[in-house]
């Protein structure tokens, strides 16, 4: 396809498409997807030439090779014209623009916060003069860059932008995925071809014509330029069956690759010094076509190169005056055609060049050297750290990788495969990990630190293999121990940090005191944040005390802190209940981490943003995000975290009165992790039969789920849900008449002193302490202490059952007027929250305190239907004057359970005593 006297040749269905998009109403996005030389640039000239004439103002940008490792380069690029509007943003969204760009530091935001960013930047951008950005060659775009052209792309709709992107179809690329519209940009017709070659180049020899349509397949650019070589010695080429002009290439090979080869002739031509320029040029991504942009800084200038330009290798870029390569070919051409020691020599250029640069001065160093550098080696770690902060975890394991090899010293060697080893298995690499450390032969027979935290980091997350993994972490601890350390190291933090995971997760007594014998034994070898970490996953009711102020000290630097650190310190949060604080940092973390970053991060995070949601009452929000967690951990393979994820789902679906799903998650985690010893969840699961059980009435069983984590008036060690079961087992404990467990229990959280170690539990414990007391002065003391608990609000399902438990007290004490105004915060607190039992038990209590209800003395026909056949059997005979033992001897239950079925009828049919169940049931009683 070509332009001729400003008419393109066989593209009137594709024009008319294009014509559409600049011209029809609202924004929106467009692909166009071909091969190379298909033609894609010339249409793309084409539409911002019609926009333009139609008054839109285009901004340009193309993808380049050189780039595609650089986080958010593609994105500078694309905005670079529009960068003074961005003083006109509000500062959320200029702050997201300094930290991507440069400007400022900080950790990057999410691809959502950033994106939302763009797209109010390209709406202030376009309040003047509609919008076009054309993007070439995106095949070439970084993968950050991409995430949020994508998701900009996808919100295009009722504006003035509209978005265009040129792609190779032969180069997967992000964009794949990025659910945009498409055009296809096929090759010409035969038809089409023949006008072309025909406009361009007449009175071709007719075989050489012929061979040309045949070796062209209706690819415009070979069309165009492959008759200037036809020409030299056109019978021997023909008859040798080579492509035009003796280059020797293959007619089997792919087009592309032969256009390559013809390029090369031209190439191979020109003066050393000449092809010297153009290949530094090449490398360091200097673009292709008419309009290039502006790259991720300063590209290389070629100079002297007009000899280059006079052969139709190269372009003039109409902005800014410097020379382009004619075509993505070319650049290729130019690459392929050097030799080793000088694509080297080009890069050793380039890395001067671009020495105020950390990322793209150490790629350039790294690709000029042969033998180990320890320079470059350093140069490509300092890159590899600058690309974690980025959230670009993939591209710091590459460059890490090359590190290792260039080191110059065995131990330097080791200890960057033993990083790049772990910032893979951080990204969800664990067959990469396995593979890194596996290559680390310089520690002889005995496994490297790095060898031993892969193998348990893989044990721990892949299999819930709790026992093998302490055994290895802890032998590898020993002897670093034994070695004679003096200071702490990476490797035994990273160790010590898995050692504490391990330990979290089997929650047991005997565990956990040996993982404390030996980081005693470790002194000042054990950094600050561990510390925090060992006082807040272990036994949070023992060792809490002061966590909450040593956490707000270690996150008060949150932005500059790698992902993994973040995470770890968010599940200190979660411990001591400050989730909230921090929660939108994590989002950012996740919508960064969860593509080219730290995936496992990003899938711990994901549960502690719904452990946030769970606890502040955004129970919808809390299931999508477990949802999106159990995807991403069964597709990265962690059983760990799937498991996990399933243990929060089944916990949330309790809560909601979603019984019979709540059980069946319980069932799943506890079949899988009892038999590992994975303690952390196996509580959760006994939480979950818990719940379900309170839930629906059944205080028996709930009280027996509650006692197998802590005994009542006491809090298991290391048992992380013995406290945060507390107000449970207090109130089964009560509506099964144990009334002097509950206050054993109550008064015990009040002498541990859980008010102090988080505000949830100080909730709970004013709660308990206020439900199990006998002195009404005490009671009422205690009810307003959790009530008015300055955080009180953001747990509003516990606060509710506190509410729901004072005014039935007060209903009882004061009368029912008193108690009408705490039980309708109680209830219109469960119905926000969506869980219709409990809203359903506290709206009976309502109606026994004289608010608005059934007007007939028998119960509705809905709530009889609500009773199960055993309820109502039991309801009956109770009616009848029978007694709770009368009643189990008759069906062969225990008069406890008896009594927790009452429990659960009463609320149904709208009473709170076993007198009213007469009038209840009216004439139906047995």
């Amino acid at each position: 396809m070509e332009s001729i006297d400003g008419t393109l040749i066989g593209r009137e269905p594709e024009q008319e498409a294009l014509s559409g998009f600049v011209t029809g109403n609202g924004g929106r996005a467009l692909v166009l997807r071909g091969d190379a030389g298909v033609g894609k640039s010339t249409l793309l000239d084409h539409v911002a030439d019609l926009a333009s004439d139609k008054g839109h103002r285009v901004i340009r940008a193309v993808g380049v090779e050189a780039e595609s490792e650089l986080p958010f380069a593609g994105l500078h690029q694309f905005l670079h014209p529009l960068l003074p509007f961005v003083n006109q943003l509000d500062d959320s969204h200029r702050r997201a623009f300094d930290v991507v760009f440069g400007r400022s530091e900080g950790a990057p935001s999410s691809v959502m916060t950033l994106g939302i960013a763009v797209l109010d930047l390209l709406s202030l951008a376009a309040s003047r003069k509609p919008l076009l950005l054309v993007l070439d060659d995106g095949q070439w775009f970084d993968t950050s860059s991409i995430e949020v052209c994508g998701f900009v792309g996808r919100r295009l709709s009722g504006g003035p932008v509209r978005l265009l992107v040129g792609l190779r179809s032969d180069v997967p690329s992000g964009f794949d995925t990025a659910a945009l519209p498409q055009l296809p940009v096929t090759t010409l017709s035969e038809k089409a071809s023949e006008q072309l070659l025909d406009l361009r180049s007449p009175g071709l020899d007719p075989r050489i014509r012929r061979l040309i349509l045949d070796e062209a397949q209706g690819n415009p650019l070979a069309l165009l330029e492959l008759p200037s070589h036809g020409t030299r010695g056109g019978r021997a080429a023909s008859d040798r069956g080579e492509s035009p002009g003796h280059t020797g290439t293959p007619l089997s090979l792919p087009l592309p690759l032969r256009l390559q080869h013809v390029y090369g002739a031209r190439i191979a031509a020109l003066d050393d010094a000449v092809r010297a320029e153009l290949l530094r040029a090449a490398l360091d991504g200097v673009g292709a076509g008419t309009s290039t942009g502006r790259g991720h800084g300063a590209r290389y200038r070629m100079t002297d190169i007009d000899e280059a330009a006079a052969c139709g290798l190269l372009d003039m870029d109409p902005l800014s005056g410097d020379f382009v390569f004619r075509h993505p070919l070319v650049r290729s051409a130019v690459v392929q055609t050097a030799t080793a020691g000088q694509r080297r020599a080009a890069h050793a250029v380039l890395a001067h060049v671009h020495r105020e640069d950390v990322e793209r001065r150490a790629i350039h160093l790294a690709a000029s050297a042969v033998d180990p550098d320890e320079r470059v080696a350093a140069a490509l770690e300092a890159a590899a750290d600058s690309a974690t902060l980025r959230g670009a975890s993939l591209t710091a394991v590459s460059w890490l990788t090359r590190a290792a090899e260039l080191s110059q010293s065995h131990e330097e060697r080791s200890r960057r495969l033993g990083d790049a080893a772990f910032v893979a298995g951080q990204a969800g690499l664990l067959d990469r990990a396995r593979q890194l450390v596996r290559s680390d032969t310089t520690t002889g027979t005995s496994e490297s630190p790095a060898a031993v935290l892969t193998s348990a980091y893989v044990a721990l997350y892949e299999d819930g293999d709790v026992r093998s993994a302490q055994c290895l972490i802890t032998a590898a601890i020993e002897n670093i121990r034994d070695s004679g350390a003096r200071e702490p190291n990476e490797v035994l933090t990273r160790l010590v940090n898995l050692l504490l995971a391990v330990s979290q997760y089997a929650s047991d007594k005997t565990s956990w005191e040996r993982t404390h014998e030996l980081l005693g034994s470790l002194g000042d070898l054990v950094c600050p944040n561990s510390r925090v970490y060992e006082d807040a996953w272990g036994d949070v009711v023992r060792r809490g005390t002061g966590v909450r102020k040593r956490l707000e000290r270690a996150l008060a630097g949150l932005h500059t802190l790698e992902p993994w650190e973040t995470t770890r310190l968010g599940v200190a949060a979660y411990h001591v209940d400050t989730l909230g604080q921090y929660r939108s940092h994590f989002q950012r973390i996740v919508d960064r981490e969860v593509e080219t970053g730290a995936v496992a991060s990003a899938m711990t995070m994901l549960h502690l943003i719904m452990l946030d949601q769970m606890a502040v009452g955004e129970w919808d929000e809390a299931e999508r995000t477990g949802q999106r967690t159990l995807d991403l951990t069964t597709a990265h393979d962690y059983a760990l975290f799937a498991h996990h994820t399933h243990a929060y789902l089944g916990l949330l679906a309790a809560m909601r009165g979603r019984t019979d799903r709540a059980r069946e998650l319980q069932a799943t985690v506890d079949t899988w992790a009892r038999p590992r010893g994975v303690g952390f969840l196996t509580q959760i699961a006994d939480a979950i039969g818990t719940t379900a059980a309170l839930t629906e009435g059944d205080y028996e069983a709930a009280y027996l789920h509650a006692i197998g984590i802590t005994s009542p008036g006491t809090f298991t060690s290391y048992a992380h849900q013995a406290s945060r079961t507390l107000l449970d087992l207090v109130e089964a404990a009560l509506h099964t008449g144990r009334t002097e467990q509950a206050r054993r229990h109550a008064l015990a959280a009040h002498h541990a002193g859980l008010p102090a170690v988080s505000p949830r539990l100080a909730l709970l414990t004013y709660g308990a302490l206020a439900m199990t007391a006998t002195d009404p002065a005490e009671a009422n003391d205690m009810y307003h202490r959790a009530e008015t608990h300055p955080a009180a609000a953001g747990f509003p399902f516990e606060l509710a059952r506190v509410r729901l438990a004072h005014g039935i007290r007060l209903r009882q004490a004061q009368g029912r007027k008193a108690a009408r105004p705490t039980l309708t915060l109680a209830a219109e607190a469960f119905e926000r929250l969506g869980t219709p039992p409990w809203a359903e038990r506290a709206r009976a209590e309502l109606r026994a305190a004289g608010a608005p209800g059934p007007t007939s003395p028998s119960a509705s026909a809905e709530c009889l239907a609500a009773l199960t056949w055993q309820e109502r059997r039991i309801a009956d005979l109770a009616a009848g004057g029978l007694t709770n033992k009368e009643i189990g001897a008759r069906m062969h239950l225990s008069p406890r359970t008896v009594g927790s079925h009452l429990y659960r009828v009463f609320p149904k049919l709208g009473i709170t005593s076993r007198a009213a169940l007469r009038d209840a049931l009216g004439s139906r009683m047995t």
